[in-house]
């Protein structure tokens, strides 16, 4: 990965709603445009989303999504609304941010999370982009959302019980992510507590197969906890708010967009067929398969850094 800079522009853009979204702007003020799409959702950008990119040839734009990061106000806040915070609105605050930075069209990466989202934003705005880069890729449909709660209890059939156990019984055979969603909008703060944290094991759990895993620090942060969880939990319950299969259909409207999809061959939290599927559709794009990896892991760097440096030309 390339070094982190420093920003050379940052501030908050007023979304409507009453959402301000933090951004920054990283690497060189007059190289090739890119927008970063972070993970969770609900995980934000860090200094380091931006290292993927040579920063003597990309103007590297970091955001942080509606209700995390350094946006406002928080999804974890008692009195936060959930109902302006859907994909559709995303896409609008990223297209946004575009026309307040002046910039014509960009390279848009993703990775998990980020890579339903920058689906979703390409989709509907693929005049504005010039290339896409996926990691870990998702589309976020029933499908997978049923596979990741409830599938995966078959590969980890102990924590999965521990995981349903703080589901009301008469709730443990439907929607466990609406499940959740609900607990950690219960008045009672020690039901919030208590549901974010065992969400939040249960999603160590599944991306523990990478080589090298390590339990997710930021987890140890009840307030971080609590707002990641009710982010998740509310896009998951929906499928992301799309309809079923909208984004493997829509992406015949990229054409020869270029694309590279990073996946690994091990990520049991996404599957391969997900990204395999979407290969398929898009003529433009190519598949980079890492063995070795998961939901991250040995060779996603330098994959993302490769397609990055080919995007450059």
């Amino acid at each position: 990965m390339y070094p982190v800079t420093p920003p050379h522009a940052q501030g908050f853009l007023d979304v409507g709603d009453g959402h301000e979204i933090w951004w920054e702007a990283r690497g060189n003020p007059d190289g090739k445009p890119a927008v970063v799409l972070h993970g969770g959702p609900g995980a934000g950008c860090t200094p380091g989303s931006a290292r993927p990119f040579d920063p003597e040839r990309y103007r590297v734009v970091l955001l942080d999504q509606r209700g995390c990061g350094r946006s406002r106000p928080l999804a974890s806040g008692d009195d936060a609304d959930l109902s302006t915070n859907t994909t559709a609105h995303l896409v609008a605050d990223v297209e946004r941010l575009r026309e307040h930075l002046g910039i014509d069209a960009w390279l848009v990466l993703g990775t998990s999370w980020g890579a339903t989202l920058g689906l979703a934003y390409a989709v509907a705005h693929p005049e504005r982009v010039t290339e896409v880069v996926l990691g870990a890729v998702t589309s976020t449909t029933a499908r997978e959302v049923e596979w990741i709660t409830r599938d995966m209890g078959r590969l980890f059939p102990e924590e999965w019980d521990r995981f349903v156990a703080e589901v009301p019984v008469a709730e443990r055979d439907g929607n466990l992510a609406a499940a959740y969603a609900r607990l950690l909008a219960s008045p009672d703060r020690v039901v919030r507590e208590r549901a974010a944290a065992a969400w939040c094991r249960w999603e160590d759990v599944h991306v523990s197969l990478v080589h090298g895993f390590e339990p997710w620090d930021r987890y140890e942060d009840p307030a971080f906890r609590l707002l990641f969880a009710r982010l998740v939990t509310h896009y998951w319950s929906h499928a992301a708010f799309l309809p079923d299969g909208a984004l493997l259909a829509g992406v015949r409207r990229l054409g020869a967009v270029p694309a590279v999809l990073v996946h690994g061959r091990q990520d049991v939290s996404g599957p391969l067929d997900v990204a395999w599927r979407l290969h398929q559709a898009w003529p433009g794009s190519e598949l980079v398969v890492l063995e070795g990896a998961g939901h991250g892991g040995p060779g996603f760097p330098e994959a993302l850094v490769a397609a990055t440096d080919w995007c450059a030309g």
